[in-house]
This record gives structure tokens, sequence and C-alpha cells, in this order.
């Protein structure tokens, strides 16, 4: 067992998280990246809507950003924070590992984990051919023959912002009942709705062939849309003392001002721990942000530590 001393910890080595810690880093602060290498994108084949990087493998993004965060000092270890502990104004974590590390600030960026519908072979195509966001994976699966599996007012949205992308697009109702309101705008569309439940994905190798529902029939598609329950990673949050809330998008997650401070004295959250909707992008950008807010929070204690050493 050691024992290290740093200015920030950071739990989580995504995008937001690696940004983060190169900005504090660019500030020479010591920082820890503690990273359990569950990326929420690993399935995908590239990265989209990333300036300068369209299309780059998410494996290599986060590569080149722990690159660039070593080569301003930060550490970064693998594995997990088991317990943290506030500790004065600062706090204290124990890792899986049994170390025990101290920091005077926290900034949570573990991400969230997409809990998938219970139907058989989603999991298996999740992130090839059975996709959610229009941004992410939209200019894909252009044109083809695309279904959604409905399970709430989120299948809707989705079916609307595909529309955009092919006119062969088919919502299967399984566990929902779409409103009146709803059956109008998609038939305007074009969208043809199957009353029925899905029973499982018809599948050949690697790629989806049919969407085989309940009563034997199978519909033949290429891609299919699905809404996952989105579940942060905020153990760490709630045992410190902090409360999640409800997000437009459905389930949860932590509430953080504009730069990504908490409710929680020296806690600071940023990506999709904080907002279910972000991208790659949107997660980097608030992973400068709380980098930045952190700086400078660090910066005004320091001073108000000075002012007080010079008045004794």
């Amino acid at each position: 067992m050691r024992s290290t001393d740093y200015d920030v910890v950071i739990v989580g080595g995504g995008p937001a998280g690696l940004s983060a810690a190169v900005a504090l880093g660019r500030s020479l602060r010591s920082v820890l990246v503690v990273d359990a290498g569950r990326p929420r994108n690993a399935p995908a084949a590239g990265a989209h809507n990333v300036l300068g990087h369209e299309g780059i493998p998410p494996a290599e993004l986060l590569a080149r950003g722990r690159d660039e965060a070593r080569g301003y000092g930060v550490e970064i270890r693998a594995g997990e924070v088991a317990d943290a502990t506030r500790d004065g104004d600062g706090f204290t974590f124990r890792l899986a590992d049994g170390d025990t590390v101290t920091a005077r600030r926290l900034l949570l960026a573990a991400g969230l984990v997409d809990e998938l519908p219970d139907v058989p072979g989603v999991a298996d195509l999740w992130g090839s051919s059975v996709l959610h966001c229009p941004y992410c994976h939209g200019w894909e699966v252009r044109g083809q023959r695309i279904g959604v599996l409905g399970t709430g007012a989120m299948s809707v949205h989705q079916t609307l912002m595909f529309a955009r992308l092919s006119d062969d697009i088919t919502l299967f109702t399984h566990t929902m009942t779409p409103e009146p309101e709803q059956v109008e705008q998609l038939s305007a569309l074009g969208v043809r709705i199957v009353e029925e439940r899905v029973e499982r994905l018809g599948i050949v190798g690697d790629t989806l062939r049919s969407v085989v529902l309940a009563d034997g029939r199978a519909v033949e598609r290429d891609a299919l849309l699905v809404a996952p329950r989105f579940v942060v990673r905020s153990e760490l949050f709630t045992r410190l003392g902090g409360e999640l809330a409800d997000h437009p998008m459905g389930g949860q997650h932590i509430p953080t001002g504009p730069m990504g401070a908490t409710d929680l004295p020296g806690v600071w959250a940023a990506g999709n721990v904080a907002d279910l909707s972000a991208t790659v992008a949107v997660s980097m950008g608030a992973g400068v942000s709380a980098g930045a807010a952190i700086n400078a929070d660090l910066i005004a204690a320091d001073v108000r530590t000075a002012i007080a050493a010079a008045r004794v």
C-alpha cells in the first residue's frame, strides 16, 4: 500500500476526463486519472463529429488523449476507486488495488452504461447495426431499411430523426402504444407501423438480416434503432452525499452548474455522467471547462491561504 497526494483526482479516462486532465496538466497541476477501461463507445467503429478527427476509432482517440495528458505530467492508472471520503477541504480515495491517495479536488467523469432492451440479438449487434443516435451513426445507415424497436416516447423521437435519412423506416411498437398524434406524425412521413412484439433479431454471421416478430413473421431490415436506459456511474457521488436528478431524456444524472461544479464542495462532474446526451465532442468541451473551473477554484483557495499567512 502506498499513499500519494494530488491536486485533482479524475475518475474516468474518457473524452471528458482526459480533456480535463490536459487542461489541468497544462496549468502545472498534479493530476491522477483513474480509469476502469470500460468506454461506452467501445463497440463503435468510429467517433463522429469530432472536428479534425472524423471517424477516428474510439480506442485510438483515447490512446492519443492519454499520450497528450502524460506529456503534461498527468498520471494515469488503470483500475477503479473503491471508496471516497471527505478529508477536510479535500478527499481521501481508496483504490481497488489497495493504494490510498488524497486530492484537493475531485472530477467525476466515469460516464454511463447503456442498458439495452432484452431482445435476443440486440446486444450482439450493439454499435454496428443496432444503433440509437442519428448524429453518431445516421450517415452510415442513410438510405437503408431501418427498423425502430418501440419502447417509449424516445422511440418516436428516434423515428422522426431517422426519417430524414431514409425513406424506408418501420416502427415496431413492441412494448409501446403510440398516441394518435404520434401516429399522425409518423404516417405523414411515410413511416410504416407494425403493431407486434419483437421476438428476436435475425442475424447471419455478424450482420442484421431481419426483425423476427412474436407471430413468426420476419421483416427484413438493415439496421435497428433502440432506446437504451441510461445509467450513470454515480456511486462515488452518492457515497459523498450527492443526490441525482431526473434528466429530460429519462434516467438520472449528476446535476451541475455551467462549468461542471456540483452541489458538493470540491466535486465537479463532466461528460455523460452529467449530461446523458453528450457526444464525444461535447464531453471533451465539458472536460476542458471543468478543468479550467477546478484550476480557478484551487487558485482562489491558494490566494486565501497566502493572505491568511501574510496576516500572521
